[in-house]
């Protein structure tokens, strides 16, 4: 055979592989334009881009109760999408019955997350990890990867659906979670009505405008430091606080997982965005009205050794704010709540 008959029947046998292996569409993050127009980047790790069919089959994941050992609990039963993926329950409870000890996290804006710790503690260090834990927590899904591995490679649909996201014919516990990741890395919320405003696509009511002005007021809420202002759309620092809600603490929170007690009573400050939907409030749900939140900041902060500088009036019990003032605040906060987000189709198990 001659130099060039061979070299095409390997072009042609490199040809037909190449046409045989399904390549995953690409997918990128549609950035919103205050998120742009504030320079904010999304963290995605190169080896988990974004794709279609990665997307599609965290989405399916993500609503399916599969990844419980019983079957009856999927990650949408505690992470709601009418809820800004929330639980309105204090505490959640997993297949067992038994209840956690926090409060469920809202599930938006995760790709701005740039230290890469979640939960209100801090103790995972990426999205992806993020996905692991509540599958064998015993208060929640209380199952086993192995199970979960098996039952999805056994599916009439999944290994087909692994197969077009990740060319991967078996299916095991980092791609599962690079699949979730990706879902929940679209969950972008940024079209509250001060989002509009800031679009100049509304106006705001007096109240509201003045809710602002208190939240950016140092001599009155002093709210921006933890929560950010009109420059930070996130509207969290993703940073770690010891907010006054307790002289002793009955739960650690990072302290529980750096071990360095300067970290006792610090938990991970959370958006204000969709606080309309997202009650109870606090990492262990203490609070159920907005109201009681204002009212904390206002006259009902707890000092402790660990509190955090920026409670400056801890001495007084708070920032002790007018009845006017927590009113005109609560409006506010409320205008940061995205009713797309919540009504979105693509977020819901449709």
């Amino acid at each position: 055979m001659s130099y060039y008959m061979l070299l095409f029947f390997i072009c042609v046998s490199c040809s037909n592989e190449s046409v045989d292996t399904y390549v995953p569409t690409s997918s990128p993050l549609q950035i919103p334009q205050l998120f742009q127009d504030n320079i904010l980047d999304p963290v995605v790790p190169i080896n988990n881009p974004q794709t279609v069919e990665g997307i599609a089959l965290g989405k399916k994941l993500f609503f399916d109760p599969i990844l419980s050992a019983d079957n009856t609990q999927a990650c949408a039963d505690c992470h709601a999408p009418g809820n800004a993926f929330s639980d309105t329950d204090r505490f959640s409870d997993g297949i067992d019955g038994f209840f956690g000890k926090r409060n469920t996290m809202p599930l938006f804006n995760l790709a701005w997350n740039y230290d890469e710790k979640f939960f209100w503690d801090g103790r995972v260090f990426s999205l992806e990890h993020q996905a692991f834990q509540p599958v064998t927590d015993p208060l929640e899904m209380h199952n086993t990867w192995e199970q979960v591995e098996q039952k999805l490679q056994q599916h009439s649909e999944y290994p087909k659906l692994f197969e077009q996201a990740f060319g991967a014919s078996t299916i095991d516990s980092t791609l599962i979670t690079k699949a979730i990741a990706q879902f929940e890395r679209i969950l972008i919320s940024s079209n509250s009505k001060f989002d509009k405003y800031l679009l100049n696509e509304t106006t705001l009511t007096p109240q509201e405008l003045n809710g602002f002005n208190v939240f950016m007021d140092e001599t009155k809420g002093d709210c921006f430091h933890c929560h950010g202002s009109d420059k930070n759309p996130l509207w969290t620092d993703n940073i770690f606080h010891n907010n006054g809600l307790d002289a002793t603490f009955a739960d650690l929170g990072l302290g529980k997982v750096t071990g360095d007690p300067a970290d006792n009573g610090k938990f991970k400050t959370p958006s204000l965005r969709n606080l309309a939907f997202t009650a109870p409030y606090m990492h262990d749900g203490r609070f159920t009205t907005l109201d009681e939140v204002i009212d904390h900041y206002s006259e009902g902060l707890q000092n402790s050794p660990t509190i955090d500088p920026l409670m400056k009036k801890v001495a007084q019990g708070g920032v002790q704010l007018s009845a006017q003032d927590k009113a005109d605040l609560k409006a506010f906060l409320l205008a940061l709540s995205d009713d797309e987000f919540i009504n979105n189709p693509a977020f819901s198990n449709q």
